[in-house]
């Protein structure tokens, strides 16, 4: 199963074990979904392509004491209706759960409409939210089901780029993968076989992400090689998380370098390998950035 798909299970399956979760579709993984549809129509409801208004909709069902679940795709989630999930949950003290498809570029051939570089940046910019990142399906349906009742905004951001295995995840969401004294490196979600590729020789901390907003910063600073280099590796806008691994090793000297997606629009279309290559984010292209930052 993909990510997307083990996640939509996990949603069916807190849905119809517990009476306090709504649903909410906005025309996307309608067939994944509906087993929940038909279970309790009066808590699933999909509005069409009327992203906004799902999450108005959403926002009243945990006025209600429900915990909600909104889903469609990335930029469609995280980006159009980014207004209302900071008004409407954030402002307002509200939990609900937001899982996406398709970031960054999965649909690289529909083009920069479907593109979602900027999401995790963006909602990371609302107070108390929580932004998952998971790097295999098993991953995904474990953070559906452990987050989904907890209270607070949380984004889930799924995609078709997986890593080769899954990782028994910690909690705080950054997991330990290898200890070394190079170098610290943090790989974020579906980041991380890759960069354990590229650092193939090289003796460093590999530490695992799949919570990026709020990052770690007590394993972080625990954890950290005794090297002052540091690098970030993450499927996201270039330098989304570094403010925040700067501030969980202010306390010593250290030299950041940001790997992720170029902070520019993506005019040429093609499928996400594609798109990985083209802009030095395949296993290759990250060890040269890594060997150069090491001089």
């Amino acid at each position: 199963m993909t990510m997307r798909e083990e996640s939509m299970a996990a949603v069916v399956d807190v849905f119809e074990r517990d009476d306090d979760v709504a649903l909410v579709m906005a025309d996307i993984s309608l067939d994944y979904l509906r087993p929940a549809v038909e279970h309790d129509p009066r808590r699933a409801i999909n509005v069409g392509i009327m992203e906004q208004s799902a999450v108005g909709v959403a926002a009243g069902f945990a006025l209600e004491g429900y915990h909600p679940i909104v889903h469609t795709l990335a930029p469609f989630l995280a980006e159009r209706p980014l207004e209302q999930i900071k008004v409407d949950f954030g402002y307002q003290g509200l939990g609900g759960l937001f899982i996406s498809a398709g970031a960054s570029y999965d649909y690289g051939e529909s083009g920069g409409t479907h593109h979602a570089g900027g999401d995790v940046q963006a909602l990371g910019s609302i107070p108390r939210i929580e932004v998952l990142v998971p790097g295999s399906p098993a991953e995904a349906g474990q953070l559906v089901r452990s987050t989904y009742a907890n209270g607070r905004p949380t984004y889930l951001r799924t995609s078709t780029v997986e890593n080769d295995e899954a990782v028994e995840l910690a909690p705080g969401g950054l997991t330990v993968v290898r200890r070394g004294t190079e170098l610290t490196v943090i790989a974020a979600g579906p980041f991380l076989s890759r960069t354990l590729a590229a650092l193939d020789g090289i003796d460093a901390t590999v530490l695992y992400a799949t919570t990026l907003v709020p990052l770690d910063p007590e394993t972080l600073a625990r954890e950290a090689a005794p090297a002052h280099e540091v690098v970030l590796v993450e499927p996201v806008y270039e330098g989304t998380t570094a403010g925040q691994v700067a501030a969980a090793l202010a306390h010593r000297p250290t030299r950041l370098l940001s790997i992720g997606v170029p902070r520019r629009f993506l005019k040429r279309y093609g499928t996400a390998e594609q798109h990985d290559a083209e802009l030095g984010l395949d296993a290759g292209a990250i060890r040269e950035r890594i060997r150069a930052f090491l001089g």
